[in-house]
C-alpha cells in the first residue's frame, strides 16, 4: 500500500512538472527573443527593425514571431530530459543493476529470502521494488499449507506483474512531451519556413524593383526558423531514444529477477 501511495504522488508530481515546464519554456522562449535576441546591440544603428544583423543573435531575431515557440521547444526539451535522467537514476537504485541481480539469485539460491530482502532495501529503486514485493509474497505463500503449489506460484506471479505495472508508468512519464517534441519542431520551423517564403516572394512580386531588404528578410526567416526547427527535433529524437532504451533495459531487468523468483519457487517446490 506504501509504495502504490508513494507511486501516485510521484506520478502526481511528474504531471505538475511538465506543465510547469512547458509554461516556463514558453516565458523563457519569449523573454530570449526579445530581450536578449531583439536587443538593438545585434542591429546595425541600433535598429531592430531595419537594421542589419551585425551576430547570429540578431539573425536568429529575423525569424519572426515563431522563433520564440521553437526556443520552447528546445528548453521543454532539455527540462524534461534533465527530470527524466534524475527519475531515471533514483529508479536504478544506488548499486549497479546487474550486480543486484547476482546478489539476489546468490540469496536465493541459498534459500535466504531475509536476506534477499534486505538486499532490495540497500539497494532501492524501481527494480528492487519489484524484486522486493514479489519475495514479500514468496515469504507470505510459503507456509501457507492451505493454497496448492499452482496457487502459490500464480500469487507470486501476480503480484510481481502488479509491481511492475505500478513502476514502469513512473519510468515512462513524460517521454510521451519529448515524443511530440520531435513532431512539432519540425511542424513549427515549417510554419515558420512557410512565411518567411511567403514574404520572399512577396518582395519579388513587388512592382517595379524587387524590395531586396524584405526579400533577405523573408530568406532568413525561412531559413532561421527550417534551422532551429530540425534542432529541436534533433534533440528530441536523441533524449527520446536514450531514455527509451534505459526503460527498456529496466523492464528487461525486472523480467529477468522475476523469472528467477518464480524459477527457485518452482525448483524448491517441485
Amino acid at each position: 500500500m506504501s509504495n502504490k501511495s508513494n507511486n501516485s504522488g510521484s506520478n502526481t508530481l511528474m504531471g505538475y512538472f511538465a506543465g510547469a515546464a512547458i509554461i516556463v519554456a514558453l516565458l523563457t522562449g519569449v523573454l530570449i527573443y526579445t530581450q536578449l535576441m531583439g536587443n538593438p546591440a545585434n542591429f546595425e544603428g541600433g535598429d531592430v527593425v531595419k537594421g542589419h544583423p551585425t551576430n547570429f543573435l540578431g539573425i536568429f531575431h529575423r525569424g519572426g514571431f515563431i522563433v520564440p515557440l521553437l526556443l520552447a521547444v528546445n528548453i521543454i526539451v532539455i527540462l524534461v530530459s534533465i527530470e527524466r535522467f534524475i527519475s531515471m537514476k533514483a529508479a536504478q537504485g544506488k548499486g549497479n543493476t546487474t550486480a543486484f541481480i547476482h546478489a539476489i539469485r546468490n540469496a536465493m539460491g541459498k534459500n535466504d529470502l531475509d536476506g534477499a530482502i534486505a538486499i532490495c532495501d540497500k539497494q532501492q529503486g524501481s527494480l528492487a521494488n519489484v524484486v522486493r514485493s514479489g519475495l514479500t509474497r514468496y515469504q507470505i505463500v510459503k507456509g501457507n499449507d492451505k493454497l496448492t503449489r499452482d496457487e502459490k506460484k500464480t500469487a507470486i506471479e501476480k503480484e510481481l506483474e502488479e509491481a511492475t505495472s505500478l513502476e514502469l508508468p513512473m519510468l515512462s512519464r513524460n517521454l510521451v512531451v519529448i515524443a511530440t517534441c520531435v513532431s512539432i519542431g519540425t511542424l513549427i520551423g515549417l510554419i515558420g519556413t512557410v512565411f518567411g517564403m511567403i514574404r520572399a516572394f512577396a518582395a519579388l512580386a513587388n512592382a517595379g524593383a524587387p524590395d531586396t531588404a524584405a526579400l533577405a528578410t523573408g530568406i532568413s526567416e525561412a531559413l532561421v526558423n527550417t534551422a532551429s526547427g530540425i534542432v529541436a527535433s534533433t534533440l528530441a529524437v536523441i533524449a527520446y531514444n536514450y531514455f527509451s532504451n534505459r526503460v527498456d533495459s529496466m523492464t528487461h531487468s525486472m523480467d529477468e529477477a522475476s523469472y528467477s523468483i518464480v524459477s527457485n519457487f518452482q525448483a524448491n517446490h517441485d
